[in-house]
């Protein structure tokens, strides 16, 4: 089993690899924002789960936000900035992707400056 830090680490760089898709899909408003915003959730995702994997709490196969978020108050663990930002980002896990409906469409900048605050804050519980 990898240590609780390797792990997060791992979880974080993937974050990373995810916020950079995110920032280049995101200028191009070609892209859908099904596609732009599952970048974004993804990478609030793996930031949740790198906090997580820290602290050494054990969480399912999910990608499902509202739950991470929830593990991390179950488990006492700091929560991140922009609380209500993340949640919006929770639909584009999956179910959009999917989804022939018409949606909201996505604030690509106020998407932006959540994902970053939470690499950020990411960054600092790893550290």
């Amino acid at each position: 089993m990898k240590q609780p830090v390797d792990l997060a680490r791992r979880f974080l760089s993937l974050a990373e690899r995810d916020f950079k898709a995110f920032r280049k899909l995101a200028g191009d408003s070609e892209i859908d924002d099904e596609i732009v915003g599952f970048h974004a959730q993804q990478t609030v995702e793996k930031c949740l789960k790198a906090v997580l994997a820290k602290h050494r709490v054990e969480v399912r196969k999910t990608h499902d936000l509202i739950e991470l978020l929830a593990l991390l108050e179950k488990n006492h663990l700091p929560g991140p900035p922009n609380v209500n930002e993340i949640k919006n980002l929770n639909p584009f896990a999956v179910m959009l992707r999917y989804d022939f409906n018409e949606h909201e469409t996505l604030d690509r900048a106020r998407a932006q400056r959540a994902v970053e605050a939470m690499l950020a804050w990411a960054k600092a519980e790893i550290r």
